[in-house]
């Protein structure tokens, strides 16, 4: 399985969003298109990253594209959070500004036998999204995503591995490397995680590639050791999927 990073044929920049929408249902995409021819081309999996995606009645997302081995499309997931921050004197950004959120998780299996759960970037943040994921049977969850350098060095990291310790599951996620001088600034450093927390393969700012193995028995094996699922006090606190 290849997973390629947030918003790659675009700038990401609230300007440029709408200069860059495909409509993928449309089958005006050629992004889509490209992502397809790839993945059949090389027989793997595909998890495309994002694209800015313009829907049929105008609303813009961020959308991850997965295609099967065949270049089928396996699934399609919307940013669900939007990422909207203002910290003073580092970073102020308001995806919401030309961005529509998505309307739930996202959960499939590419055609590999594992089963993924979808999140992008600000989606990282919300426990409630990947323990949704795992619900639904998500063995790793992936994450395109493009942490600023503010918000990279405190918390990407840090949250790639709680979300794994959190579901007992693998986690990647995919960064886009560090730009020139001007616009947004990604933190880079894409990382995958085992279910124990431990990290697999990881990098630095600059261009690269991740290579990972994920032996999905270590899941069983880790949520048999430590029955968390188990041992949830449904009398005291419950998560509720409103989309299933």
């Amino acid at each position: 399985m290849v997973v390629l990073p947030e918003i790659w044929n675009s700038p990401y920049d609230n300007a440029a969003f709408p200069l860059y929408a495909e409509d993928v249902d449309g089958g005006g995409s050629e992004s889509a298109a490209a992502l397809s021819a790839a993945a059949a081309a090389n027989g793997v999996a595909l998890v495309g990253g994002s694209i800015p995606e313009k829907a049929a009645d105008g609303a813009l997302f961020n959308t991850c594209l997965v295609f099967r081995p065949d270049g089928s499309l396996a699934a399609k997931h919307r940013k669900v959070h939007l990422f909207d921050i203002d910290i003073p004197g580092k970073v102020t950004f308001k995806e919401s500004d030309t961005l529509s959120p998505g309307a739930g998780p996202t959960v499939v299996d590419p055609g590999l036998g594992v089963v993924l759960g979808l999140g992008i970037c600000y989606d990282l943040r919300f426990p409630e999204l990947a323990s949704l994921s795992a619900r639904r049977g998500a063995q790793l969850l992936v994450y395109p995503g493009a942490f600023n350098t503010t918000t990279g060095p405190a918390h990407w990291e840090l949250l790639l591995r709680a979300r794994a310790v959190d579901n007992q599951a693998f986690v990647a996620a995919c960064s886009p490397a560090r730009g020139g001088p001007d616009g947004y600034q990604a933190w880079g450093h894409s990382t995958v995680v085992d279910p124990w927390g431990v990290v697999l393969g990881t990098t630095g700012e600059g261009a690269a590639i991740v290579y990972a193995e994920v032996d999905t028995g270590e899941i069983a094996t880790r949520r048999r050791n430590m029955p968390l699922s188990e041992q949830r006090r449904g009398d005291v606190y419950e998560l509720i999927d409103k989309t299933g």
